[in-house]
């Protein structure tokens, strides 16, 4: 009678956990798998969204697009900005957490609130804000151009194809700096003072605390950030569009607004999801090799 209570309570557990999660799964299949399923689906189709479709191209829009110079530039551009999120926007966002994050000091969330304040902002409203900035008649590398020779200069920074993507990523850069500093104050909030004190006394300098004592206190800190950092820089969209819509010259392309510059505007959407499908192979990728390097050899440590 014991084990048949037992086994009831278990189904009932289980039942109820069925129920709690079945909306989420619902959700999940509507938003994610099913979608999933149908850009693959229409990814060898010459569609244009008009219809069911019939124009069966195998493999011929992914040929076409690894053909095309527009394509490779976008990749390029979409890998440059992962590299510069990992090497310089999350060491820079570190090196600000050190400073205002390690210590409780007065007016501190002031300065926490300034850095913060551009992630609050909206992709489309930094973008517009950036174009003031970069304006080649009244924006400041202009100005600075004008103090520095004496001269009118004007300097266009968004409008020369040589140029305007390293003026997209120090925007990306400022934009979303503030939130992983955010990350890493939380991570050394969780560090006992007394580690940094201990470390002190036995005569460590203040690089090998940082490298000893506080890297490895927030190392989970450091594993999401760039998790994060890498999936965002692969779906890297609104900012890009607001500054220029991928011009000029497609210069500042990225794998979202080529998708749609040459899917959804074009209504090339069989293309088009051949493009969506490239990225969601991108981030799935690196999904694996995170879990697989990365969160198994954190359980593991």
């Amino acid at each position: 009678m014991k084990s048949g209570n037992g086994h009831g309570r278990q189904g009932s557990q289980a039942l109820l956990a069925l129920v709690m999660i079945a909306p989420a799964m619902i959700l999940f299949l509507l938003f994610v798998v099913i979608p999933v399923i149908q850009a693959g689906y229409y990814s060898v189709f010459s569609w244009n969204g008009m219809g069911p479709a019939k124009n069966f191209q195998g493999i011929g829009n992914f040929v076409e697009m690894f053909g095309d110079s527009v394509f490779l530039t976008a990749l390029f551009n979409t890998i440059q900005v992962v590299i510069v999120s990992i090497l310089i926007q999350l060491p820079l966002a570190f090196m600000l957490a050190l400073l205002v994050g390690r210590r409780r000091t007065p007016g501190e969330w002031i300065f926490r609130s300034i850095y913060f304040f551009p992630y609050v902002l909206a992709e489309i409203v930094t973008g517009i804000i950036w174009r003031f900035i970069y304006h080649p008649r009244f924006g400041l590398p202009t100005a600075l151009a004008t103090l520095i020779n004496g001269t009118p200069t004007e300097i266009g920074l968004l409008g020369d194809p040589n140029s305007a993507f390293g003026a997209v990523l120090v925007v990306i850069v400022w934009k979303y700096l503030g939130f992983h500093m955010i990350l890493y104050i939380a991570g050394l909030q969780g560090i006992p003072k007394e580690l940094e004190d201990a470390a002190v006394v036995d005569g460590a300098s203040g690089p090998q605390v940082v490298r000893h004592v506080i890297i490895p206190g927030i190392r989970n800190s450091i594993i999401i950030s760039a998790f994060l950092s890498v999936i965002g820089s692969f779906n890297i969209f609104d900012v890009v569009w607001a500054l220029g819509q991928g011009g000029p010259v497609h210069s500042t392309e990225t794998l979202v607004t080529y998708l749609y510059n040459f899917g959804f505007k074009r209504f090339a959407f069989g293309y088009g999801s051949g493009v969506a499908v490239v990225i969601f192979l991108l981030c799935f990728v690196f999904n694996l090799l995170y879990q697989r390097y990365i969160v198994r050899e954190r359980e593991y440590a």
